[in-house]
């Protein structure tokens, strides 16, 4: 029988001036191991191959003064053209000034076969670049950061895992925070005591109907506790909607 081998269902790449910053995703973790298996496809362009003096600049001083160093438009565009197989993939620009990254951005990313991030530094790039070529920015937090390394490091890992077979128990991810709009609910493994504190009765119970329910209340406490503002875009059940109305009840006379 004829061997046919697998593509890779998705294809990441990475336009960076420190290739290395990713070795390490590379040898560690569920990432590591889709990316043996050929789930995954990663790698990194070097933006100083497509300099053409002697140093390898890619930045320059901006126009109309001020400080720092912008990434200028040449180089750049003609490593996004090289990364690009095709007309339709998408392009992700890591900057502090996109949009917030979250669950539903990963799942949408996800769908793809081939993404190309650009990692900035300095002040960012030229705006020219993203007004041509950029279909997506985004950012990891309101913060800033020296490089968009790490920040492309933590949004593949994310998309990463919503492709099938890179984790392998999709239940794991369906369950994770965020999946559903919700932080996920506190989890126990043994001893049962640990310095005078148990691991919840139902837990132990065995009875998975009892656990379950309570799972989807604590997910609920966790939510609506740490980060209320989720619950106002949060898609939830009939049944969640009853939780969360006693849970408040409760909250409100403990008050």
């Amino acid at each position: 029988m004829e061997n046919i081998e697998k593509k890779p269902i998705v294809k990441f790449k990475v336009i960076t001036i420190f290739p290395d910053f990713f070795k390490p995703m590379l040898e560690y973790g569920v990432f590591s191991r889709a990316y043996k298996k050929g789930l995954i496809s990663f790698e990194t362009i070097d933006l100083r191959d497509f300099t053409n003096d002697n140093y390898k600049s890619v930045d320059d001083e901006p126009y109309g003064g001020g400080s720092g160093m912008v990434f200028k438009p040449v180089p750049l565009g003609k490593a996004i053209k090289k990364a690009k197989s095709k007309k339709e993939t998408k392009v992700v620009y890591l900057t502090p000034s996109g949009r917030v990254f979250n669950s539903d951005i990963a799942k949408e990313l996800a769908k793809e076969e081939e993404l190309v991030f650009i990692c900035g530094r300095y002040e960012g790039i030229d705006q020219r670049i993203v007004d041509l070529y950029v279909d997506y920015e985004v950012s990891i937090g309101d913060y800033v950061i020296s490089g968009g390394e790490p920040a492309a490091m933590v949004v593949i890992d994310a998309i990463a895992r919503h492709v099938e077979g890179v984790v392998k128990e999709m239940e794991s991810v369906v369950k994770d925070s965020f999946y559903d709009g919700l932080l996920d609910y506190p989890h126990y493994t043994r001893p049962e005591t640990y310095n005078g504190r148990k691991v919840p009765e139902v837990l132990l119970s065995g009875d998975h109907k009892r656990i379950e329910l309570w799972r989807e209340k604590m997910k609920l406490v966790e939510t609506l506790t740490k980060r209320p503002d989720l619950l106002e875009k949060a898609k939830l059940t009939q049944t969640q909607k009853k939780l969360l109305t006693e849970i408040k009840e409760q909250l409100r006379k403990l008050t």
